[in-house]
């Protein structure tokens, strides 16, 4: 069971980084032209972290369930 979460897991991180990138350099394409530079600054410190939240949600369930005490 581990390896498919492991192999599950992996796909589905690859998939939300780059549907992520692409979503987050859409956004910054289309809204963020005529912003200053400190603008650009935070959107993009922002939402170069964003991503590690459903990452996180991911490896713990490719981690599987805790064991009890």
């Amino acid at each position: 069971m581990p390896r498919w979460r492991s192999f599950v897991g992996t796909i589905l991180i690859i998939i939300l980084v780059i549907t992520y990138a692409l979503a987050a350099t859409t956004i910054a394409t289309l809204t963020l032209a005529t912003s200053p530079w400190w603008v650009h600054l935070l959107y993009f410190l922002l939402s170069g972290l964003l991503w590690i939240l459903p990452a996180m949600l991911i490896i713990k369930w490719m981690a599987g369930p805790r064991p009890k005490r």
